[in-house]
């Protein structure tokens, strides 16, 4: 699948965003009819031929999903497709389980006409029970992303509105995470309601699919991080919380140029704790692992109120989108917690050449 032709000249990446089986998604500038703009890039010319097959025809389905409803203002529109990938837009956000939009409630009216307006048009998305298939615009609105597994129907079937109420109850799952006294008794009888279909798949082929996706190709898919933040990253933690001058560790993942999935360590430590005794320490892991492409020692980690490490906030820096954390400062301690962190932040060779 040879691509470079039909874009040469046009496509000037910036990062890979994420890598697996099915396909490589990258971010960066196209240049269209009125100039470059902001883009990403998803193109199968390198996956391995066994997945080949499924890798066409996701790529078929978001192609066709992403023309009819890329107008509607709901998600990214398609700038360009040929034989291989895709060019859609950029969306200015963040994915759900980053943002974390406790008790916004208009973020879930928002994302509820989005869901709306895609089932009027006949395209149910089939994926929505990851977070990370809801973005939370800079805007404040919800934005649906990765129509991979879309189905766009030509008739409002009973399998139509199978897969709508399941668009659906999967959105007021996420719902009741966040802003649970937001539902309406209405909304809360879909939760308690799975369709036949939804039954049948997790008593049945949820299991085999789960066999065959992770234990036999290997694939992982949470959240964007794929296997070292599955299986590298709680390992390092685990050996970092090891050291005496240690009190906390969290491991978030990013896109890495290049590699596809990079790891970026925060380690909460004593003074005088430095980076280079830390990744010798790493290093003396009885089965070592690949270590942290960013590993960052800082006095204090966020935490809410609970104790728990806000994740959220050390993955924007992560990801070096540090102009969307003001919002998610809860007190003027912590923002002075967070700008230490943002500071010292060791990806600084990472910012979008764009």
């Amino acid at each position: 699948m040879n691509m470079s032709g039909e874009l040469a000249g046009r496509w000037r990446r910036s990062v890979v965003l994420k890598r697996d089986l099915f396909s490589t998604v990258e971010r960066g500038r196209f240049r269209a009819g009125g100039g470059e703009v902001e883009a990403v890039l998803r193109r199968i010319d390198e996956v391995p031929w066994w997945t080949a097959g499924l890798a066409i025809h996701f790529l078929g389905r978001e192609r066709k999903a992403l023309a009819a409803a890329g107008s509607l203002g709901i998600t990214a529109p398609l700038l360009f497709a040929g034989r291989g990938f895709l060019v859609r837009g950029w969306i200015d956000g963040v994915a759900l389980h980053i943002a974390k939009p406790t008790g916004d409630h208009g973020y879930f009216r928002s994302a509820k006409a989005a869901l709306r307006k895609l089932h009027r048009i006949g395209i149910c998305h089939n994926d929505l029970a990851k977070e990370q298939n809801w973005l939370r615009g800079t805007d404040g609105r919800a934005y649906l992303t990765d129509f991979q597994v879309a189905v766009r129907f030509a008739h409002r079937s009973r399998l139509f509105r199978i897969a709508a109420y399941e668009d659906l109850r999967h959105l007021l799952k996420h719902k009741q995470r966040y802003t649970p006294d937001a539902l309406t008794i209405a909304e809360r009888r879909v939760l308690a309601r799975k369709s036949l279909i939804a039954k049948f798949w997790r008593a049945t082929v949820r299991r085999g699919y789960l066999l065959i996706m992770r234990r036999l190709l290997g694939y992982a898919d949470r959240e964007g991080g794929g296997r070292r933040l599955i299986h590298d990253a709680p390992r390092i933690a685990a050996r970092l919380k090891a050291h005496p001058q240690v009190s906390e560790v969290a491991i978030v993942a990013f896109p890495n140029l290049g590699t596809g999935t990079g790891l970026y360590a925060f380690v909460e430590g004593n003074a005088g704790l430095s980076e280079r005794a830390l990744r010798d320490f790493i290093a003396g892991m009885e089965r070592p692992a690949k270590p942290p492409e960013h590993l960052q020692v800082t006095p204090m980690l966020p935490r809410l109120a609970t104790g728990e490490v806000r994740s959220e906030i050390l993955q924007l820096v992560a990801l070096n989108q540090v102009d969307q954390i003001e919002p998610l400062i809860a007190s003027a301690q912590e923002r002075t917690v967070i700008a230490q962190i943002v500071a010292g932040r060791r990806n600084l060779g990472d910012r979008y050449n764009i």
